[in-house]
């Protein structure tokens, strides 16, 4: 018999069909829409894992490369030493990808107008179909065809395909993101190409992320805008044949249009921005790069401290991505037309770094074999250095025919088990789920198991109440939330899993949720099953304000929830025994001072999850700590002050006006005297503390512009501010305020 599909790519969405349900009058309830969906995705399913028996596959070479040609145009040599440096040993490449930043100046005009843009892009682009194809000599095997080109401002991306492929090209889209000035213009984004090479689905991205040492919050920002931003409008006939190879993700969004992470394959490359962090002197970067330059070996300790490493290390930006190892120099920043870093003393002294990247993200890992990841040194007129990559990629092709064959077994063997003069019936194991007391940040999950104990089809999903949307509470997630039994199948096991986030944490503490749910469990052309889920909230400090932490000095698990059994132990009138700041915050500073301060990348470095879940059991019961990392401590105190239920400093007190040198003690004078009491305390003793932290900067390595983006983090997180302009400069000010704060000489 076919085995049970848990239908794991789509198990996340809730099947919500256009079409209202159909009572019959013997009470049953059915939905022909939603019947004819899940039916569907249970053969496109069936179809996937069996995918092997109808695709074959091809290998293809694809270069990449990325330029930031600093708005240079005529005057740049050719681009062989670049574009061509792979072809001898590697062959030549079936697709290449190429992207351009600033192919013109960035200045106020041409970010707002965008006038000089289609001119530079052709020049750019006829330079690479030259270069690509100067040496075709007639050769069809090795003429190179334009696919698609996309400019913005001063970005483009080009992308030629071998002429003996292209008759296997299809649905080719183009897109583009800005997230510059205001948020939306030019200067920053990117610009994407996607199209459908034989039967795998490949995109590529340039883009231009946010400038400035610094800024790492804002390349980070930038790069989830352009993810999330870039979209393409691919049509129905590039759907439905992705679909009949079974695309359960593009089934289930009934939608044609694409993002991102819906290729096989997605490269992205441009002038990303990350730099080597700021806790390495920039003379001390300029020896160690110059050194590698010539020696063309990369110190670890330079590789280790770049930004983008750290920041994909810790989870925050390219989740899912894989870059090959920096094995060659940092490509900024130099003195155009020379081979030597940028440090004539008329110009601003700035640190190397790795800015000009190529990343690529597949679904299936073992398809992307990356060749080689280098710099060029040539063409040099321009600040950055070129950079390529060629990689060996596993490309389907489908064979149509074994495929359709397929489609008519799996109809077939449905058609044995359809009568619609008989009822579906199935089985629960259990109906009542009791997940115990769960924990800020825990996951709890129970299952249950489906058995279709009829002789039909049994097609269930998860249905909202009446008058609600989802089909469970937010705190609660069901997996899968429909699918369908056919007889003599396995049992189909449904998840129920638990989380306590700080969003839920808040609403537990104060009294405004508790863990109890039902849910609806529909038997197309059957009946109703009603799941109950409870549990019970371990109270924790996580997400409670702070005015009321300070008001208990017991451990806060045994402070009740309810109110009227509160009172019976603490009187909430009596503030004699409030304490200035929240004890817990007390402790995991104190914590920190006793491990010591000089711990180095102390705030950068990750806590170890683990410790940090005993830790905050230890503040929430009052029991000891053991012997735990100090990064540990560091990531429980950042957590506790951004759950705070009411942050430290509201939104309301951010910054209305650019902050200067002119207004920036005002500025932040009136900021401190406008926090609540309680606000006001926890706000002056982190800022001291971490004063304090930098006073052994030398040996943890920070920096008060690092420490700055913590505090900010933390006690500011400006939860209710969104990409606007004015956003970007409340958070802006509040970072200039904090910053302030740290380095002058009194608060």
């Amino acid at each position: 018999m076919a085995a049970a599909t848990t239908l794991q790519p789509i198990e996340d969405e809730v099947l919500v069909p256009l079409q209202p349900d159909e009572e019959t009058e013997d009470g049953r309830v059915r939905n022909k829409e939603a019947i004819a969906k899940i039916r569907d995705i249970w053969i496109y399913s069936k179809v996937r894992a069996r995918q092997e028996e109808f695709t074959q596959y091809r290998k293809a070479l694809v270069f990449t490369g990325t330029w930031n040609v600093n708005a240079k145009g005529k005057e740049v040599e050719p681009l062989d030493e670049w574009l061509c440096a792979d072809w001898t040993s590697q062959g030549l490449p079936d697709l290449v990808a190429v992207g351009f930043q600033e192919i013109v100046d960035l200045n106020a005009v041409n970010v707002a107008v965008d006038n000089k843009t289609q001119q530079r892009s052709q020049f750019w682009t006829e330079r690479l179909n030259f270069t690509l194809n100067q040496h075709a000599n007639q050769d069809p095997q090795r003429r190179y065809v334009l696919v698609a080109q996309k400019s913005m401002v001063g970005l483009l991306i080009c992308v030629f395909v071998r002429f003996p492929h292209y008759p296997k090209v299809q649905y080719v889209q183009t897109s583009q993101v800005g997230v510059g000035v205001m948020g939306m213009m030019g200067n920053k984004g990117g610009v994407s190409v996607r199209l459908q090479f034989y039967d795998s689905s490949l995109c590529f991205v340039c883009s231009h992320l946010a400038a400035h040492r610094e800024n790492v919050t804002g390349r980070n920002a930038d790069f989830a805008n352009v993810f999330s931003k870039t979209t393409f409008d691919v049509g129905e006939a590039a759907i439905r044949e992705v679909i009949r190879s079974g695309s359960l993700s593009h089934f289930a969004s009934q939608s044609t249009t694409v993002g991102l992470a819906d290729h096989d394959h997605t490269f992205w490359l441009g002038d990303l921005n990350y730099r080597i962090d700021e806790s390495m002197p920039t003379e001390h970067i300029l020896k160690l790069s110059e050194t590698c330059q010539s020696s063309r070996s990369v110190p670890p300790e330079l590789r280790q401290l770049d930004q983008l490493n750290m920041e994909r290390a810790a989870g925050r930006v390219f989740t899912g991505f894989q870059e090959g190892v920096l094995h060659f120099a940092p490509t900024y920043k130099y003195q155009p037309g020379t081979d030597m870093y940028e440090q004539r003393p008329e110009k601003k002294l700035r640190a190397p770094a790795w800015c000009d990247r190529i990343l690529w993200m597949s679904q299936q890992a073992e398809h992307v074999q990356q060749l080689t990841y280098q710099r060029s040194e040539r063409p040099n007129c321009s600040d950055h250095k070129p950079v390529y990559s060629s990689l060996q990629l596993t490309v389907k092709d489908v064979i149509q025919e074994k495929r359709e064959a397929i489609y008519a077994e799996l109809n077939a063997l449905l058609s044995r088990y359809e009568n619609p003069q008989t009822l579906p019936v199935i089985e629960l194991d259990q109906v009542a789920l009791e997940l115990g007391p769960v924990r800020y940040q825990e996951r709890k999950t129970l299952s249950i198991r489906i058995t279709n104990i009829g002789s039909v089809v049994a097609i269930f999903r998860f249905v909202p109440k009446t008058d609600e949307v989802g089909i469970c509470k937010r705190w609660l997630s069901v997996k899968p939330a429909f699918g369908m039994l056919v007889p003599g199948d396995p049992p189909l096991t449904v998840t129920f899993t638990i989380t306590i986030d700080s969003y839920t944490a808040q609403l537990l503490n104060s009294g405004r949720e508790v863990l109890d749910d039902i849910v609806i469990l529909r038997l197309e052309d059957g009946r109703d099953y009603y799941i109950t889920v409870k549990a019970s909230f371990a109270r924790s400090c996580f997400g409670m304000a702070a005015d009321e932490l300070v008001m208990y000095s017991e451990p806060i698990r045994s402070i009740p929830i309810d109110p009227l059994e509160r009172a019976k132990k603490i009187d909430p009138t009596n503030t004699s025994t409030a304490l200035c700041i929240p004890k817990e915050l007390w402790r995991c500073i104190d914590a920190i001072y006793q491990k010591g301060l000089a711990e180095p990348h102390l705030f950068v470095e990750a806590g170890i999850p683990e410790e940090t879940a005993d830790i905050r059991e230890c503040l929430d019961t009052g029991t000891a700590f053991g012997r735990y990392s100090i990064h540990s401590y560091a990531d429980t105190l950042v957590s506790l002050l951004s759950s705070l239920s009411s942050p430290v400093v509201p939104t309301k007190l951010f910054p209305t006006v650019e902050i200067d040198s002119q207004t920036i003690q005002s500025s932040a004078r009136r900021l401190i005297e406008d926090l609540p009491p309680i606000h006001y305390n926890i706000f002056v003793y982190v800022i001291s503390f971490f004063r304090h932290v930098l006073a052994f900067r030398d040996r943890n390595l920070l920096t008060a512009a690092k420490v700055a983006r913590v505090c900010v983090n933390s006690l500011a997180p400006g939860r209710d501010l969104d990409n606007t302009a004015s956003s970007l400069q409340k958070r802006t000010g509040m970072q200039l305020i904090v910053l302030h704060l740290l380095e002058t000489s009194s608060i």
